[in-house]
């Protein structure tokens, strides 16, 4: 077929509708070739006989010749997907025939050269229909021109018959060439198809008047037929350079569609995937199919296998475009695959097999591949093989693939592999940004842009925050890596028990959260209470088993006032989370809780403006030594008389105080209200020395000795008369930090304590270590003594432990006469606790002093008070 359309069938036309497509195409083939067989017959059979001689011994074979160039230089322009217009110099040989030769000869020449090329090409499925039209063809063409032989007469031109003979075959080939693409269902509109009859009518008139011009010229003039020759090789020469830059942006253009093709197939996962879907997988091989096929129709080739790994945790995926590969050879078998000698990749170069040159175990391969040959070029990244091209069996030249084929097909790999390589990076950038690099969930980020669709979508829908408790006593005592298997496990556990559907998210260090859809508060109530139990499970840690413990807090968006945020719902989760206690370790969110952080907020924000008005102020406990009764101190109280909240305990504000980075602040204010206590004492001749706690935070800060040393200078006051209480576990917290402040403190002659000693789980091996003078005894054990056998036993030990190692024992939370009488027995130093004096504030303390001691001359001629019964 010359200068018409043509549709070239693939897997993606065959599929669904596709097929009874194709059958209708396979009914209307067959008819064609009956009807061009009987037009053949009946044609033949009514016209004049053509005398035969020598000559047409070599007319044949030099028309078959013809139309097998003809065909060879055939130029294919697309005109749609899977639709070409094919421009060839058939009409020349063709006008020739009808000049010189008989029908049956320019007939045989014909359909062996046309039919011939297709068997060479490989195309069967068009066999049927091209011979029929071949048959067609030739026939109407001698009808046409003995009609108008026989029309004009012999005092009409010699050519006229032939001329319009051979005008009448393209048009004949685009009207049913157009009715095949109609059946196929790649119907042109009426516009386009006219347009493309008329441009096919344009080249068969250049055509066929150029093959009349050289027949006349060559047998009327001497030396003629070289001069067409040369002609034709100048015009061959023009058309092979304009059919070379045609192929080269044919090849651009290609090169450019799989570039984006690639490009967009990465784009439909902008956002965190929780699991795997199933429908963008499909969508995404969809994709890659069509990318195939795209490669499979520049190169001309019967069949394309696009082998790739897009994943590297998944196995190589194989997709076929053309004609289908054999089953063996479709198998996602990595052995196979590695052990194939026509896939033994290194480097980036294209491999040319064919089965005629090639050794036994390429044949071998190409055999399971049902190919004659083969281009072969690695799809490589910047740091692994991404996957493999091939390319079987060109269809479109006997030659086989060419050196354009082999160029067009680097190159094409080579972007192909670029453009995958950079879909995987952005692949794993994603995922990075939107999941946690330890257990795989999602992170914060992709938690918020996983639960913000379904939020809109659905009305009912709740948030729960899980807690793992034990992981920083894990990680402190075990290390860090055994904490993260815990996390690890941790996830794991939650996955198992919600499924893969739902989205789940790691937080940060042993926090989770996840999004339930379409569920009530009392469903989430036993789905929290099976996650808690769940992570309760003791953990096996190497040869130990690690006992756990959660704590779960949900919020559903039927408490959202207006359209649920996920950060809001996330927050407001938390705050169910800090209202769990031991007792009730599952909490829903109600909006009383967040009038309680709201209040700490308002404490936090208005302390500064607190320590300027003098809402905060500190009160004084007295400290008494036994068994003289004498007063040789007391302990400095923080205390917050509140506009609003009217007295707040420090059990509420001093945590936040401390967690917000103010503890210094308030730190410092203790201690200067101390030291001007005490110089104030010092005035009077009273040597009496002040307690100040101090917090964890401030034992890390290197710079609070420097403060301590100003703040005495400027207050003109011993450092013996202040002690910094301290509790074993703020310093057992982080000892490494904690031990050089103390020594230079201890270095400064400040007294250090021990506070609420004997509740930590590190004292008695690092107390020597600590560079004290004092332990107070924690008041839990002694208010215990009267009553239970064993803290007074622990009483009694630590008195005997601290004078063991040279220090000063104080007891507090004395209540009662019984439980002084008992420490004076057991020789303990100092007593404090309400049997002595509440906290008192610095007027009201004053005035106990004067109510309650008495002033006597102590040994070292100084002035001490005495507590009066």
């Amino acid at each position: 077929m010359s200068d018409s359309a043509s549709a070239t069938p693939s897997d993606s036309s065959t599929r669904g509708t596709g097929r009874s497509a194709n059958a209708a195409f396979n009914v209307y083939a067959v008819t064609l070739l009956v009807l061009g067989i009987s037009c053949a017959i009946a044609v033949g059979g009514r016209l004049p006989d053509h005398p035969v001689d020598a000559r047409l011994l070599w007319t044949g074979p030099l028309l078959v010749i013809g139309f097998l160039l003809a065909e060879q230089l055939a130029i294919n322009v697309d005109v749609r997907s899977g639709v070409a217009w094919t421009i060839s110099f058939t009409e020349i040989p063709l006008v020739l025939g009808l000049l010189v030769a008989p029908f049956e000869v320019v007939l045989a020449a014909h359909v062996v050269a046309g039919v011939g090329t297709l068997l060479g090409r490989r195309v069967l499925n068009r066999v049927a229909y091209n011979a029929g039209l071949m048959f067609m063809e030739i026939s109407v063409a001698f009808a046409v021109a003995y009609g108008v032989k026989e029309l004009v007469g012999p005092g009409g031109p010699f050519w006229a018959g032939p001329f319009l003979g051979t005008i009448a075959v393209p048009l004949l080939a685009s009207v049913l060439g157009l009715t095949a693409l109609r059946i196929m269902g790649k119907g042109m509109r009426v516009t386009a198809s006219l347009r493309l009859v008329g441009q096919t009518l344009i080249v068969a008139l250049l055509n066929t008047s150029a093959g009349l011009v050289a027949y006349e010229i060559a047998s009327t003039t001497q030396w003629g037929g070289l001069l067409i020759a040369l002609v034709f090789a100048g015009i061959t020469a023009i058309y092979v350079a304009y059919s070379s830059l045609l192929r080269e942006q044919r090849d651009l253009e290609a090169l450019s569609e799989v570039s984006l093709r690639v490009a967009r197939s990465g784009q439909n996962s902008t956002g965190p995937r929780n699991t795997a879907g199933q429908e963008e997988d499909d969508d995404e091989d969809d994709e890659w199919q069509l990318i195939a096929d795209r490669i499979r129709e520049q190169l001309n080739a019967n069949r394309v296998v696009l082998r790739l790994r897009t994943d590297p945790q998944a196995p190589m995926r194989t997709l076929v475009a053309g004609e289908p590969l054999p089953d063996s050879m479709r198998k996602a078998d990595a052995r196979v695959i590695r052990e194939d000698a026509m896939l033994q990749l290194p480097g980036t170069h294209v491999r040319y097999f064919r089965v005629v040159d090639s050794n036994e175990d390429v044949t071998e391969a190409l055999a399971r591949r049902d190919a004659q040959e083969a281009l072969v070029v690695p799809l490589r990244g910047a740091t692994q093989l991404l996957g493999a091209v091939e390319a079987h069996d060109r269809l479109s030249r006997w030659r086989g693939f060419g050196r354009a084929d082999i160029q067009l097909l680097r190159t094409l790999a080579s972007h192909l592999a670029t453009a995958v390589d950079n879909r995987r990076l952005l692949a794993r950038l994603r995922h990075d940004a939107y999941h946690d690099p330890l257990t795989g969930l999602l992170n914060r980020a992709g938690f918020r842009e996983a639960a913000a669709e379904p939020l809109r979508e659905h009305n009912q829908a709740v948030v729960l925050r899980v807690d793992l408790d034990v992981l920083s006593t894990v990680s402190d005592a075990l290390g860090q890596a055994w904490g993260n298997r815990m996390v690890v496990a941790a996830g794991r556990r939650l996955r198992d028990e919600l499924g893969p559907d739902i989205s789940l998210a790691r937080l940060e260090g042993g926090m989770f959260a996840a999004l339930l859809v379409d569920r009530r508060a009392g469903l989430a109530m036993e789905i929290a209470e099976r996650l808690r139990s769940a992570l309760s499970v003791p953990y096996p840690v190497d040869r130990l088993t690690v006992e756990a413990s959660a704590v779960v807090g949900y919020v559903s968006t039927a408490e959202a006032d207006d359209d649920p945020d996920v950060d809001v719902l996330l927050q407001r989760a938390d705050v169910a989370v800090r209202a769990t206690t031991e007792a009730d370790p599952v909490r829903s969110y109600v909006p009383s809780m967040g009038q309680i952080f709201l209040r700490r907020f308002q404490l936090v924000t208005q302390f500064r403006q607190a320590l300027e008005t003098g809402q905060i102020s500190v009160h004084y406990q007295p400290k008494v030594a036994l068994p003289s009764r004498q007063v040789v101190g007391a302990e400095a109280l923080v205390r917050w008389k509140h506009p609003e909240f009217g007295r707040v305990d420090p059990d509420e504000f001093v945590p936040a105080v401390e967690a917000t980075g103010l503890i210094d602040v308030l730190t410092d204010f203790v201690m200067d209200k101390a030291l001007e206590r005490v110089r104030g004492w010092m005035d009077r001749g009273l040597r009496m020395s002040i307690a100040v706690n101090l917090s964890v935070r401030t034992l890390a800060d290197e710079e609070f000795p420097d403060r301590v040393a100003k703040a005495l200078q400027h207050h003109d006051v011993p450092p013996q008369l202040l002690t910094f209480e301290l509790t074993e576990s703020g310093v057992m917290a982080d000892p490494e930090r904690a031990l050089p402040v103390l020594r230079r403190l201890h270095a400064l002659g400040v007294v250090l304590a021990v506070d609420d000693f004997g509740t930590g789980y590190s004292s008695l091996a690092y107390l020597r270590q600590l560079p004290v003078d004092e332990v107070k005894i924690d008041k839990s054990f002694v208010l215990g003594m009267g009553t239970d056998l064993g803290d007074m036993a622990v009483v009694r030990s630590i008195v005997e432990l601290g004078h063991s190692l040279g220090l000063t024992v104080v007891a507090e939370g004395v209540e009662d006469d019984a439980a002084r009488d008992q420490l004076v027995s057991m020789g303990c130093d100092i007593a404090q606790g309400y049997l002595i004096s509440r906290p008192l504030s610095e007027e009201r303390f004053e005035a106990w002093l004067g109510a309650r001691t008495v002033q006597v001359r102590g040994a070292r001629d100084e002035t001490v008070l005495t507590l009066v019964h």
